[in-house]
């Protein structure tokens, strides 16, 4: 969160309540990827609670270099990956779309490439103003190239879903992400991350709409029109 610790704290604090719902509500393994989003979400914010200590306060300053490590690590390397990878999870095998197949690939490689630039280039937070900006000296052409493969990786898979609903997830991230790039430009890594955390909601009532439809569909006794969990 870009505001101050106490506020990534706090949000830590309403994400990991979200986040043990979330996993509660998981009914079977194939939903925990899922379900544990808030959670990761929960983790980074507290991480970036503690960078914003190590930033102000020279007591907490040798936090510095990993708080900024481990938040860069989960907002670049482990999202792109793990959004499209989660979603597609909740999906039988059989019913698996090539597209959303080739968006796991696209988001594993983003996050190869951004582990590489991670390992390599030099990486730096600072507070300017009221915000924390990440300095990242990765090479110029090829970050725009990734980061749109980052937002394809992370936004389109919910739309391709065939879990209902699931659109509201990506509508969220997008929304989201285009405030960020807007208003908040010059720290959209840490910005784009707090807004992004808000529509944890999303995962939980998406959990809690699949898994109603699941035992309404396997309670039923007739045939006839039934519910279905997947839209199309």
């Amino acid at each position: 969160m870009c505001f101050s610790a106490s506020a990534s704290f706090g949000a830590g604090v309403v994400l990991t309540v979200i986040g043990v719902a979330s996993i509660k509500k998981a009914e079977s393994s194939s939903q925990i990827l899922f379900a544990s989003i808030p959670l990761l979400f929960a983790f980074q914010q507290i991480t970036e609670g503690f960078l914003w200590l190590a930033l102000s306060n020279p007591v907490y300053a040798s936090f510095k270099e990993l708080t900024t490590y481990v938040f860069l690590f989960i907002a670049q390397i482990v999202w792109p990956f793990w959004v499209p990878f989660a979603i597609i999870k909740l999906v039988p095998k059989e019913k698996r779309r090539f597209p959303e197949k080739v968006l796991v690939g696209i988001g594993a490689l983003v996050s190869l490439y951004l582990a590489f630039c991670l390992a390599v280039f030099p990486v730096e937070a600072q507070i300017i103003g009221h915000h924390i900006s990440y300095l990242q000296d990765y090479p110029a052409t090829i970050s725009f190239y990734c980061g749109f493969l980052y937002v394809a990786a992370t936004i389109l898979p919910s739309f391709l879903s065939r879990i209902r609903r699931m659109w509201i997830l990506g509508t969220s991230i997008l929304i989201s992400y285009i405030v960020t790039t807007i208003f908040y430009t010059d720290y959209i890594v840490s910005v784009w991350c707090f807004f992004a955390s808000i529509i944890s909601v999303a995962v939980l009532a998406i959990l809690y709409d699949i898994n109603y439809l699941s035992n309404t569909v396997s309670q039923s006794t007739t045939k006839k029109n039934p519910k279905q969990v997947f839209s199309r």
